[in-house]
């Protein structure tokens, strides 16, 4: 059973072990070495109703974490949030993402978020999978914008407008 629950400070450690497999082995993400405690608190926000991050536990187990972030930093974006899910690799394609999708956009709602927005590397074929399996839709491609591995990147852009009830 997959189970969500508030990232606290001492669950910083398991994230970054997490996300440094990331960085340092896909473009899933653009940061391109390890990052500390501190830089990831930066984006990962703890205890803040607006922008919750979540740990994904099944049986126990973290497998993973999501989070909403801010999408720009001008009120006028303050509806809009853009949404983040990490798994360990040995958890990734067996459903967890669509669960934690449809997590993320039930806090969105109840954060009052009306906007998702999603970042990816354009190669992120599982991701790009599973926004469109979510119904989010492609909203922008932006062409050779990113580098890492010595490979330039596009950027394409997802979004989706959640509907209230």
């Amino acid at each position: 059973m997959i189970e969500f629950s508030p990232v606290e400070e001492q669950d910083l450690g398991t994230i970054k072990d997490i996300y440094d497999h990331y960085i340092l082995n896909s473009t899933a993400t653009f940061h391109d070495g390890k990052i500390t405690t501190d830089e990831l608190k930066e984006f990962l926000f703890i205890d803040n109703p607006k922008y919750p991050s979540f740990l994904i536990r099944k049986n126990g187990e973290t497998i993973g974490y999501c989070f909403l972030t801010r999408y720009k930093k001008r009120q006028a974006y303050d509806r809009t949030a853009e949404l983040s899910i990490y798994l360990k690799p040995a958890h990734t394609g067996r459903g967890t993402g669509t669960i934690a999708m449809k997590f993320l956009e039930d806090a969105a709602r109840k954060a009052g978020i009306r906007v998702l927005i999603a970042t990816l590397s354009a190669d992120n074929r599982e991701s790009i999978r599973l926004l469109e399996k979510a119904n989010f839709t492609k909203c922008a491609h932006l062409k050779n914008v990113g580098e890492k591995f010595g490979k330039v990147l596009d950027v394409v852009m997802y979004e989706k407008e959640l509907k209230v009830s």
